[in-house]
């Protein structure tokens, strides 16, 4: 079960990455909550879905690079670099740190992410 595990979190990260919000909502349980180190304290899927949402139009790419995943049952924890391409021509990469928690059925029911921004500059 844990190879499962491992494989919904990537899966919740592919949709993030394709912007298909329906998809990455489905991995996770209705109660789901996520939280940041951004000192906004938690919110409910639905919320860190539409924050998202709101965002993404200055967004013209991301990609999740995984570096490594760890699990036990019912936790993934990773370690992944977030990509970005802003349409205006800056780029940057998030470090982050992920603990994904799940129910008895494999949905998720928590996200904790430690992450920091790494500004790269723009384009040419």
């Amino acid at each position: 079960m844990s190879q499962d595990l491992k494989d919904t979190a990537t899966a919740y990260l592919r949709a993030l990455e394709s912007r298909d919000w329906a998809a990455a909502r489905a991995l996770c349980a209705d109660t789901a909550t996520v939280w940041h180190n951004d000192g906004k304290g938690e919110e409910s899927i639905e919320e860190n879905v539409a924050g998202m949402q709101g965002r993404i139009e200055s967004i013209e790419s991301m990609r999740y690079e995984i570096l490594r995943q760890l699990s036990r049952p019912g936790e993934v924890l990773q370690q992944h670099v977030v990509h970005v391409a802003t349409r205006d021509g800056t780029r940057g990469e998030v470090h982050a740190a992920v603990f994904f928690g799940f129910n008895d059925t494999g949905e998720i029911t928590r996200i904790e992410e430690y992450a920091n921004f790494i500004p790269a500059g723009r384009g040419g």
